[in-house]
């Protein structure tokens, strides 16, 4: 069975944009090896300011070539989503993916889509490149939740270049 990974990066005092929801301080490790870890991935979910921004930046499949894209939102339509499978309904559509062979599920954007994915049990790994940097607000990791998640660490790297710290956890 396929799985859902969120990863992204955070800074040290748990914010992955800053008040502006820019993310120009995220540093790109020389050692990380970005050819292997989005090999383990052909397709892409997003919310819809993910979308939105990766289409500004990429082009119009988001900026995702090479991997099946799918945005979950509730006031795009489907012709506002070129080059991407739109999502209303994530618990029945992600447990049908999960089903379906191929590579890992990539959950890439903000904590909202992160928090509701995670309270609906679809989230089976989570991977956070930890940034030395405090960016005294911004967008949380994870917005205010109800009730805690356990996590059990599964791996970890130090990339000392860069200060930066990739933990990898799964449900516990």
């Amino acid at each position: 069975m396929r799985r859902v990974w969120y990863s992204v990066a955070m800074s040290l005092d748990g914010f992955i944009a800053n008040r502006n929801g820019e993310v120009d301080w995220i540093v790109v490790d020389p050692d990380i090896d970005f050819q292997s870890l989005f090999s383990k991935f052909d397709t892409v979910l997003m919310g819809r300011k993910t979308y939105e921004e990766s289409r500004r930046l990429g082009g119009a499949d988001g900026g995702m070539p090479g991997l099946s894209a799918y945005v979950i939102s509730r006031t795009l339509a489907a012709e506002d989503c070129p080059g991407a499978t739109l999502i209303d309904t994530p618990r029945e559509t992600l447990a049908a993916l999960k089903q379906q062979p191929g590579k890992e599920i990539w959950l890439m954007g903000g904590g909202l889509l992160f928090r509701a994915l995670l309270e609906m049990g679809l989230v089976d790994r989570v991977e956070v490149a930890i940034l030395p940097i405090l960016l005294g607000g911004g967008v949380p990791m994870l917005p205010h939740r109800a009730d805690s998640s356990r996590l059990q660490l599964v791996n970890h790297t130090v990339y000392p270049k860069t200060g930066t710290v990739l933990l990898e956890y799964e449900p516990a």
